[in-house]
């Protein structure tokens, strides 16, 4: 099997990763997959696994880097071949680019996303979930994305558009779970708690593709600050792959008995969790987010087009 990226994750736990002069082989219970070793540039290891000293001698042999992560994304440490510099032609392209080429593509598929879902979510329900005039200014929001020349007015757009998506989500949902629109922590109702908990699944996801592709993460063209470029590609991902999923619970699969509420913060019970995180595993399309991460990549070295992939 050959490695669809240069950079390859080994996800959860539980894995077995070892190698020899040609391939690196990962084994998980019954599944054993081999890849060439010259293929591997770059070994992402997340959460618990058992790394042989062969897989990291021969890796480190052959050129590549590895790089550990905690099981929600987060870098914890590098292992690089003896005189091995990082390619920092990415990061240069990435500190170079003008921003707006890729953040006006970015914001118009993220409002494109939430408004497919919004569409979906209205045929479903059977009433109408729009005020007067909502859908008409979010349709004209997107048009005016699409022709807006400054950061100042993207931003301000897709706050704006943003805030309006989660406001009309809530009129889809159950009253009682006390969801009115998308708040900062500490959460106080439980549809927010699931949403934290699928953004930042979903970030820890792009996260270890982001660096496996030797990109910053806090160089963002939509966001600034702090993990800025992650946000900026997992926006237009969050309603496909973590919305809809935390909507079906909300409407179908919670009760009482799988959260509490207090008056400084809401606790979603163990097994909701645990239910919720293996439907969002299913939801999060991992090559989805490679391939998004590979065009940027291109876009950058080799002036390509830059293209979202947000459905």
């Amino acid at each position: 099997m050959a490695a669809t990226e240069p950079w390859l994750p080994v996800f959860g736990y539980g894995g077995h990763i070892k190698a020899t002069t040609r391939e690196l082989i990962i084994a998980r219970g019954s599944d054993t997959r081999r890849y060439p070793i010259q293929a591997v540039k770059h070994l992402l290891v997340v959460g618990g696994h058992t790394l042989h000293t062969s897989a990291v001698t021969n890796l480190l042999k052959a050129g590549a880097a590895i790089t550990i992560f905690d099981i929600d994304g987060t870098p914890v440490g590098y292992l690089y071949p003896y005189g091995y510099r990082p390619d920092e032609s990415v990061r240069l392209a990435q500190e170079r680019a003008g921003p707006h080429r890729f953040a006006q593509p970015l914001a118009r598929a993220a409002l494109q996303s939430r408004l497919l879902l919004l569409e979906e979510l209205y045929d479903h329900t059977g009433h109408d979930i729009f005020y007067a005039g909502e859908l008409d200014f979010l349709h004209q929001a997107r048009e005016e994305l699409s022709a807006s020349v400054t950061m100042e007015n993207l931003r301000r757009l897709s706050r704006l558009t943003t805030d309006m998506y989660y406001e009309i989500l809530s009129r889809t949902l159950p009253p009682e779970l006390g969801f009115r629109r998308r708040t900062s922590r500490p959460y106080l109702d439980p549809v927010n708690a699931m949403f934290s908990l699928g953004y930042a699944m979903l970030y820890g996801n792009c996260c270890v593709s982001v660096i496996g592709a030797h990109l910053d993460p806090d160089l963002g063209m939509l966001h600034e600050g702090a993990g800025s470029f992650v946000h900026d590609l997992i926006e237009p991902q969050k309603a496909s792959m973590v919305d809809r999923a935390v909507i079906r619970f909300a409407r179908e699969e919670i009760s009482s008995g799988d959260y509490e509420c207090g008056e400084k913060r809401c606790y979603l019970g163990g097994d909701l969790s645990s239910r919720l995180a293996t439907a969002l595993r299913d939801s999060i399309d991992q090559d989805r987010i490679d391939a998004q991460v590979r065009i940027v990549r291109d876009a950058l070295l080799a002036n390509a087009e830059f293209h979202v992939l947000y459905w």
